[in-house]
């Protein structure tokens, strides 16, 4: 008899399929003693170059910016001079090449965890980074995808971004993990691919390798023990059901012809070649992408040629840019930053410019100048905006470039308590819902037990969202969803219900939001609105939204 395990769905859709594993990494053997130190320190060395390297080469062969950007850090830690210093200090109190390390990323990535917020996100990456260190250090294989040579559902502890982004969706029906949350780097990953996909279904583990189950990304529910049968009748519906939005087409709107802007997140003008998707521009251009495989700050010049390009190639033209979202959690080396003991509520985003104004300025002039050269009229954000105050500011030094539209993330619950007086300074709000219920509910995202905290069916995060929108409407000013809770066709409705005016998601989410929206009237999706503001849990409110929860 099939048993049903729940999780939280974090990409939507349906797969069946058998399934197979991650290999585990590598076990370290017993302790060698070490005769020559330094030819043993040569040795760990080497591997964590190797990896560096490869880390890098897959950034490069990455097929989007998300892809790419976690890859290329993922390399800068391999190559970390701090991590170096660690093996070094290892090798030197008599650790073998492979026990240096293991011991070595075990306390960074203590450090890593102390700090919280997106460093503790890092934790993962090192993890990675040491299994593949240690692998080649030994001469084992490197842990990875299965290729059982037919298709089949993933299941893992976890999912490295290297594991992710090489992801073959011919292969791979759907990932399902036992760890992670809504905004862990699989989820995001598996967004960007169109894989349905599950995180934090503890019960998974115990699941045999082989076994018919089916995955339900949307309600976030695995079924096991199937059967052949029944998961070759989920996988053709799932594909009737994938052609059907592959035609999808036109602007977004619900039934009743409300307007609502589907646009796309993207880190680069690479991400807007040809692709099927029909967008009507980009929500979320994340600038920082130019800037974290970077040892010195790109340069005035390349600033300019990067941002006319995706000015040039955005679908209508629309475009909204986020200047840098860097700082101590997020660490680039140009900046000169000091650390801090929690670098979540640091010196980040917007908050930079108290220390390097100069790095923020150069930014608003490319991007103005990028603007003039190529005709386009970009609107322009900032990250981490907390305070009417700092929103002025902003304002006015973009404003003083020429630069029209000035508009701020809304990030941080003081933000969104204090939206309507923003927009008196502003000319729109973006949500970014990831750090919007980090920061509200005081979760990490990256603590697995924590996982249902950050759900974005959450009713306190919707009401900071009603909140923004009402404000929005109050002053006839636009505000949209950039986070990744737009993605979700089911959750559209209730945001549109909201009063949000846009939505900005992947590429591959799309037609599925579209065709969800088309399916409901305004007013359902007021009446979607009402009852998830009214229930007490994320379940509850999906089960008064969804048929058969």
């Amino acid at each position: 008899m099939a048993e049903t395990l729940k999780g939280l769905g974090v990409s939507p859709g349906r797969a069946a399929g058998r399934v197979c594993r991650m290999a585990a990494p590598p076990e370290l053997p017993a302790p060698t003693p070490v005769a020559d130190a330094d030819a043993e320190l040569g040795r760990a060395l080497d591997a964590l170059r190797a990896t560096a390297a490869e880390l890098a080469e897959r950034a490069e062969k990455a097929p989007d910016a998300d892809a790419r950007a976690i890859l290329e850090a993922q390399s800068f830690i391999a190559d970390d001079p701090g991590l170096h210093e660690s093996v070094e200090a290892a090798v030197r109190s008599g650790k073998d090449a492979a026990h240096a390390i293991d011991e070595a990323c075990a306390h960074h990535r203590r450090a890593l965890l102390a700090a919280g917020g997106y460093i503790a996100e890092r934790a993962a990456d090192l993890d990675d980074v040491r299994n593949r260190a240690v692998a080649a250090v030994l001469g084992l294989p490197v842990p990875g995808v299965p290729t059982p040579g037919h298709p089949f559902v993933l299941i893992a502890e976890d999912l490295s971004p290297a594991d992710t982004v090489n992801l073959d969706p011919d292969s791979v029906l759907a990932l399902v993990t036992s760890r992670g949350g809504p905004t862990s780097h699989t989820a995001i990953l598996a967004r960007a691919r169109g894989l349905p996909a599950v995180v934090a279904c503890r019960e998974v583990s115990e699941v045999g390798e082989g076994t018919w189950v089916s995955v339900d990304g949307l309600r976030g529910e695995v079924e096991v023990g199937i059967g052949e049968e029944a998961a070759a009748e989920i996988q053709r519906l799932a594909e009737a059901e994938r052609r059907r939005t592959s035609t999808s087409r036109g602007p977004g709107r619900t039934s009743d012809d409300h307007p609502v802007k589907l646009l796309l997140n993207i880190g680069s003008a690479a991400d807007l070649a040809p692709q099927g998707v029909d967008a009507e521009g980009v929500g979320l251009f994340r600038t920082e992408f130019l800037f974290l495989d970077r040892r010195e700050e790109p340069g005035y010049e390349e600033q300019v040629a990067a941002y006319a390009a995706v000015f040039r190639a955005a679908p209508g033209g629309h475009v909204v840019v986020r200047t840098l979202d860097a700082g101590t959690d997020k660490p680039l080396p140009f900046l000169g930053l000091a650390e801090e003991t929690n670098p979540a509520l640091g010196v980040r985003g917007l908050r930079v410019s108290r220390v390097r104004p100069e790095v923020l300025d150069t930014q608003l002039d490319a991007i103005a100048e990028a603007a003039r050269q190529s005709g386009a009229e970009p609107w322009v954000m900032a990250p981490m905006v907390t305070t009417v105050g700092e929103a002025a500011d902003f304002a006015g030094r973009a404003r003083a470039r020429g630069i029209a539209r000035v508009g701020a993330m809304v990030e941080v619950p003081a933000a969104a308590l204090r939206a309507e007086r923003l927009l008196k300074e502003l000319d729109f709000l973006s949500i970014g819902t990831n750090d919007l219920s980090q920061y509200t509910f005081a979760s990490d995202r990256q603590h697995g037990d924590l996982a249902d905290l950050l759900d974005p069916w959450q009713a306190a995060l919707l009401q900071l969202i009603a909140d923004c929108a009402a404000a929005g409407q109050a002053v006839g000013k636009p505000v949209g969803v950039c986070g990744e809770a737009a993605a979700d066709p089911l959750l559209a409705t209730v945001l549109v219900g909201l009063g949000v005016t846009s939505l900005s998601m992947s590429a591959p989410s799309v037609p599925a939001v579209r065709e969800s929206l088309a399916a409901h009237s305004l007013a359902q999706c007021r009446d979607n609105a009402r009852l998830a503001l009214g229930a007490d849990d994320p379940g509850q409110a999906r089960k008064m939204i969804l048929p058969g929860w």
